[in-house]
């Protein structure tokens, strides 16, 4: 009769936890490079571009791009205009969501212009930007940070309106000043909303940065795609596109997991 020890059985259980867990997405990912192969390489024809995108041509493009140091230091400007472009939504996001959810006089007032800039497309606002900033970092910070505040914005304000009124009283009973139910009440209380706002806006900062960096700077994503694509290399504009989103998607779960540490997944 075999023994059976409580490590083996756990090991084995958490070998095929493991599996359950990753295997649906690693399958998902190569059905997608195989219809992506078919698509490009089978189905378009001989003298199609489509061929250019192929994956077995993309992947050397990319190590090219590796290998040139090219590619590292256009995706090291990117973040950086990426982050400044953040922290300017969030110095400008935050107090304004505080204002608007404290004072009913500043919803009331404010809330029919938010709702008609917000609905502008960031892009819309190019030409202002380059009036203002010319050419360089400066329209490219502009334009994310006008696509950004308005997450963080929204769930600041949200977050105070859904604070327990029952918390505000019991900090009144002890007179508690303006400040101090800022500080010790308010601000803890919507720090999720906070943190979430944060993250959508990281989402939608992400996307607008590449088209934002197409306005004659020269470097970042954007312009590398560009670069690409004027020298008719459409396996390099698909390796830039393709670390585009694995870098975002990189960006997402590093964001998640440091703006809600107790969830995960």
């Amino acid at each position: 009769m075999t023994i059976v020890s409580a490590d083996k059985i756990r090991a084995s259980v958490g070998v095929s936890h493991s599996l359950g867990r990753f295997a649906p997405p690693a399958a998902a990912i190569a059905i997608t490079v195989a219809l992506w192969w078919l698509a490009t390489s089978v189905l378009s024809g001989p003298e199609s571009l489509l061929r250019q995108t192929a994956p077995q041509r993309v992947i050397p493009a990319l190590a090219g791009l590796i290998e040139r140091g090219v590619l590292l230091s256009d995706l090291g400007v990117s973040l950086w205009r990426l982050v400044i472009g953040l922290a300017v939504a969030a110095v400008i996001g935050i107090p304004l969501g505080l204002l608007i959810g404290l004072s009913g006089v500043a919803e009331r007032a404010g809330g029919p212009i938010i709702a008609i800039v917000r609905m502008i497309s960031p892009l819309s606002w190019t030409p202002i930007a380059l009036a203002l900033f010319g050419i360089g970092n400066q329209p490219v910070i502009f334009l994310i940070a006008v696509a950004a505040v308005w997450p963080v914005l929204l769930n600041t304000a949200a977050g105070v309106r859904a604070v327990d009124p029952g918390l505000l009283n019991v900090a009144r009973s002890f007179h508690a000043t303006r400040p101090e139910l800022l500080s010790a009440v308010i601000l803890p209380a919507i720090r999720t909303d906070v943190q979430t706002g944060i993250r959508l806006a990281l989402g939608v900062a992400w996307i607008v940065l590449v088209p934002a960096e197409m306005l004659g700077v020269r470097s970042g994503l954007g312009y590398q795609i560009l670069n690409a694509r004027d020298q008719l290399a459409y396996d390099q504009v698909v390796a830039v596109i393709v670390v585009i989103g694995l870098l975002g998607y990189a960006l997402d779960t590093v964001a998640r997991r440091l703006l809600n540490p107790a969830r995960r997944t």
